[in-house]
């Protein structure tokens, strides 16, 4: 799947507007991009395609692996420059308060195309007719899950919305438990269960691995409690405001990259699934896709602003011809 060009992004143009001389100061942009990284695969990868163009282009980039709740703050306080993972409306609360402060965040839009969660259940399940997550209601489903919806880690966007749920009592989910583990976890409960062709009940999203190598399919969201539309998403770049401001060039390029949810999903599964390094599975993909690497860096230049990006990374990276 081809993604088109996309123009440069309002919030970036007015980030870039505040700050006179950044269009001019080009080559003195500091050399430091301190990216935050949550331990999750997806964010992994494109994280680490989006390092890798900047230090061939002359950065020295930091990868933290923290928490979105950190994150957030890290991002806020200037202490973290870049975050590839605000998936909303998942981290609503923590966008809105980030982006009220005194020191809002510049949010460049969305860099996956497609991308979508919820509950999940097996297709056995759902061939049964539980299609719904109104469906969480059925006496039937529950006992037969044993009761429990799985989902990842607290202290995630996630973890919040599910509890907003139970006390809500959105789709009976007050009358089920909930088993919050990490994404590892979840998905090793996951497997076990399918394997044995247990009904099971879980938190899922797309891009994942799991939408490649599972045969399962999302529950309908009727109530858009997972976000309008039926819980499909935004998964948007984030930058704090004085990162985005002082480096015009490094934005740009953060600005323009964008995937599809499948392109993503096969990331996602070299690394997590094939246990490939991200570094390699990162540089496979811009090999077998120079077209979009090239669409990456339209308009950006090496950090001095002494060569345009695009010839620079192809010959580094060995990258054929788009």
């Amino acid at each position: 799947m081809n993604l088109p060009r996309r123009p440069i992004t309002l919030a970036l143009a007015g980030a870039l507007l505040a700050s006179p001389l950044a269009l001019t100061a080009q080559a003195d942009e500091p050399a430091q991009v301190r990216f935050s990284i949550p331990p999750w695969p997806g964010v992994t990868v494109k994280s680490q395609l989006a390092v890798a163009l900047l230090d061939t282009l002359g950065y020295t980039t930091r990868q933290e692996e923290l928490g979105s709740t950190i994150s957030y703050e890290g991002l806020r306080r200037g202490e973290l420059d870049v975050y590839l993972a605000a998936w909303l409306p998942a981290q609503q609360a923590m966008y809105d308060t980030a982006m009220q402060s005194d020191s809002p965040l510049v949010d460049l839009g969305n860099n996956v195309d497609g991308a979508r969660l919820g509950f999940v259940v097996p297709s056995y399940v759902y061939d049964e007719g539980f299609t719904s997550a109104k469906d969480l209601c059925s006496e039937t489903l529950r006992d037969k899950a044993g009761g429990t919806v799985y989902s990842i880690e607290v202290g995630s966007g996630t973890s919040d919305l599910l509890a907003e749920m139970q006390d809500s009592g959105t789709y009976c989910l007050d009358e089920w438990r909930l088993s919050e583990t990490s994404v590892t976890g979840m998905f090793s409960q996951a497997k076990a269960s399918m394997d044995r062709d247990e009904w099971i009940v879980f938190y899922a999203w797309t891009p994942h691995w799991a939408s490649i190598e599972y045969d399962i399919h999302f529950l309908d969201d009727p109530e858009d409690a997972w976000g309008p539309d039926g819980g499909r998403s935004d998964v948007r770049t984030l930058l704090s405001h004085d990162f985005a401001e002082s480096n015009p060039n490094a934005a740009r390029l953060l600005d323009q990259l964008v995937f599809s949810a499948d392109d993503q999903s096969a990331m996602i599964y070299g690394f997590s699934y094939e246990e490939r390094a991200p570094e390699a599975v990162a540089l496979e993909w811009m090999r077998d896709n120079p077209e979009r690497v090239e669409a990456f860096l339209d308009g950006v230049t090496t950090r001095d602003g002494s060569e345009d990006a695009w010839p620079v990374v192809q010959e580094a990276l060995e990258i054929p011809d788009a």
